[in-house]
């Protein structure tokens, strides 16, 4: 496994993430909805495979959100997927730390993700019933 990361980048969210939320039956985001119109974030590769992406707002506070994660369904690679996940949240809450914040959120319902974000140092809050989005 030969893991690298990169900034997403203007094309990514059309030729990568649209297709990834799609296989996993997810409506995507729309592209202004997600920071930096999509480029704000990050993708993890293993060799030439795209394998996970996620997002990070940065707010104007001390925190900043990690989030909409999103991962390949068609990388296979045991434990590569977990790995992968796990060098993403990492990245990206260390870029949260190096832009100022001092607290990283995320609004997580899939169990596999809450454990790999325990993982990285990250607590549970309180659990939420609903989400609630207003376009203007």
């Amino acid at each position: 496994m030969d893991l690298t990361i990169r900034p997403l980048q203007e094309w990514d969210y059309e030729n990568i993430l649209v297709k990834w939320w799609n296989d996993w039956k997810w409506e995507a985001p729309a592209k202004d909805f997600l920071p930096d119109d999509g480029k704000g974030g990050l993708v993890v590769y293993d060799g030439d495979v795209p394998v996970c992406a996620g997002f990070i707002y940065i707010t104007n506070s001390k925190v900043c959100w990690v989030d909409w994660i999103i991962s390949n369904k068609e990388y296979r690679e045991k434990p590569g997927r977990k790995i992968a996940k796990s060098v993403l949240i990492q990245a990206l809450t260390d870029s949260a730390k190096n832009s100022g914040s001092k607290y990283a959120y995320a609004l997580i319902k899939h169990n596999g993700l809450i454990a790999t974000y325990q993982e990285a140092g990250y607590i549970k809050a309180d659990n939420y019933n609903q989400e609630m989005i207003k376009a203007l």
